[in-house]
């Protein structure tokens, strides 16, 4: 593993250095960063770590388990920061919200340094209705729900979709507009020019595939031996108070689930909250996690997404959407357990080398 690691860093320098000399007119990437990117390669692998938004990067910062280094590294307006988490060494980088701009830092992080795992980690909507604020989630699967084929008026489940043959499919899931129309009676029959939309796999081109031949992706599965470390987070004390006065009814935990989506849409809709989970039985709800995955699924690289919930998404009876005032206490949760889950990692990863 360690000459593959070293043949692979050799060969990622070379890259470099062949792209440099046409980015470098561009100023793109400098021959001073080009020096930087591999100076910090040299210390690796590094353990990443992609988070959405500052909020959810200040905590870690600031987390006494946490040892910067001096090693700084600004690129494609990202900020990629060295450090360590115990004697697990790390790199940070955050994404800002969206689907697209985690896949495309994700992919700079893969493509310019030396990582050996993506841990990706922040708040989340929670559709999942034996869950609460403050839990933090850690799904085995995940998938983008916002790649649709949307039916024409008039045709129906039974009716092929354009491109049937070229990659479109009706075999995952549909939603049919009409079903949520407003004060229509139980027995009367209506409609929606809305229609339906069909939900659709990703397309992915694994870096050990042939070149342009596509394969599909919906379900996206974390990796197995980090989720089974993560299973030894359960039972992890998280916290249950904002401040002395701004608590939860319910203790928070860390709990493993089956499944997780993504789309780059705030999700603050009760109704299709619902459809969701019935339909896919999905637990947090984002804006960044299925990408990640995607981009980790194609590049070969283990993968885990931890979310800490922050409010119910489209609000409920006991629970409306709190994100406001528990958005702080969901950010720190969500840091706490990343923290110990790169703790158990490391110590897994000296077993194994052994």
């Amino acid at each position: 593993m360690g000459a593959a690691r070293r043949v692979l860093n050799t060969l990622l320098a070379a890259f470099l250095w062949v792209n440099a000399q046409h980015a470098f007119v561009s100023g793109a990437l400098t021959s001073e960063l080009q020096s930087k990117i591999a100076k910090a390669n040299q210390k690796g692998p590094y353990l990443g770590l992609v988070i959405p938004n500052s909020f959810e990067l200040d905590p870690l910062l600031q987390n006494p388990s946490y040892t910067p280094s001096d090693t700084i590294i600004d690129f494609a307006g990202r900020r990629f920061r060295f450090g360590a988490i115990g004697d697990k060494r790390v790199v940070l980088v955050m994404t800002a919200q969206s689907m697209i701009n985690a896949a495309i830092t994700t992919q700079l992080l893969l493509s310019f340094f030396s990582v050996e795992g993506v841990v990706h980690y922040g708040i989340a909507g929670n559709a999942n209705p034996s869950l609460h604020i403050g839990d933090v989630a850690i799904p085995h699967y995940w998938a983008h729900l916002a790649l649709w084929t949307w039916q024409r008026y008039g045709q129906g489940p039974n009716d092929s979709l354009p491109l049937d043959n070229g990659g479109l499919t009706r075999k995952v899931e549909y939603l049919k507009f009409a079903d949520f129309t407003s004060n229509a009676s139980a027995d009367s029959t209506f409609d929606n020019l809305l229609n339906n939309i069909w939900y659709q796999p990703e397309e992915i081109l694994p870096i050990d595939g042939i070149p342009e031949e596509r394969q599909h992706a919906f379900w996206v599965p974390v990796d197995s031996k980090y989720y089974h470390i993560a299973r030894k987070l359960e039972g992890l004390k998280l916290d249950a108070c904002v401040n002395s006065t701004t608590c939860l009814s319910t203790t928070p935990k860390v709990v493993l689930v089956d499944r997780g989506t993504s789309a780059s849409i705030y999700l603050d809709n009760a109704a299709y909250r619902a459809f969701i989970y019935n339909k896919f039985h999905v637990s947090p709800v984002d804006m960044e996690s299925a990408s990640v995955a995607l981009i980790c699924l194609q590049q070969r690289v283990p993968f885990i997404a931890i979310r800490a919930l922050s409010d119910l998404a489209g609000g409920g009876s006991a629970e409306s959407n709190e994100v406001d005032t528990f958005l702080s206490l969901a950010a720190t949760n969500s840091v706490k357990v990343v923290i110990e889950f790169v703790k158990l990692l490391s110590l897994h990863s000296k077993r194994w080398s052994m």
